[in-house]
């Protein structure tokens, strides 16, 4: 089976694993509450538009639809000129793959004190989900010291954005840029932010309807997925 026949099969599977229609998400975008977090229903969830949003204090797993959806557009970044200053100097070493655990990691340590829903079942499920081929990270490094990373799931030309860290000014910024041009290479219809945020406005993200972000969404899952470990382009 192609990699487009599997996607077109996992955005069907929706009503197998029990998610209800998006169209009937709340005005938060909560969707559906329940379920586990296996490899399957992941890759169905996001096929659809739907992620997870859980709470450390909640045991049930919340899934989330929010409308309007904020994306970036490879090849429609902006740069502002500090940023592209810093950009230019590349201060830390840009890699691929190198580090899921520790980037998944990190992410969930920095946000601990204000309560992460990196919980440790999902930090679980997403190194799973990138030892299949469909979860990745990018990671900055200052010469053998993790300072910053990004990570998400890819599936079709779509990049579902998950979260990001830094422990130095910037690395996570650079680390994004670094995705967004290498996903420019590859055609990638978008880079889905979730919920709009001021960085990601900055770097000139836009925001969806649910109708269109679906149709977009449809579109880009009839492309193959680029699935296993991803390779740090050579620097442009």
């Amino acid at each position: 089976m192609r990699d487009r026949d599997l996607n077109t099969e996992l955005r069907k599977a929706r009503r197998a694993f029990g998610f209800p229609p998006v169209s009937r998400a709340r005005a938060d975008g909560l969707l559906a509450v329940g379920g586990d977090l296996s490899p399957e229903r992941l890759l169905v969830a996001y096929a659809n538009g739907i992620f997870p949003w859980p709470s450390s204090t909640d045991d049930k797993i919340p899934w989330f639809c929010p409308t309007p959806r904020a994306v970036l557009v490879p090849g429609r970044i902006r740069l502002g000129r500090t940023l592209r200053r810093t950009a230019r100097r590349a201060p830390f070493a840009i890699t691929f793959d190198r580090a899921f655990p520790q980037v998944i990691t990190a992410c969930a340590e920095l946000r601990r004190a204000s309560g992460t829903w990196i919980t440790p079942e999902m930090t679980q499920a997403y190194i799973h989900l990138h030892r299949l081929g469909f979860a990745h990270s990018v990671e900055a490094w200052r010469e053998d010291t993790l300072v910053g990373g990004v990570y998400g799931v890819s599936l079709g030309s779509a990049f579902f954005g998950e979260s990001m860290f830094r422990r130095e000014p910037d690395a996570s910024k650079l680390a994004l840029l670094a995705l967004l041009d290498q996903l420019h290479r590859w055609n990638f219809a978008f880079l889905d932010c979730q919920q709009m945020s001021p960085h990601v406005e900055r770097l000139g993200a836009v925001e969806w309807s649910l109708d269109h972000f679906q149709s977009q969404l449809g579109t880009a899952l009839e492309t193959d997925t680029r699935q296993g470990s991803w390779s740090a382009p050579t620097p442009s």
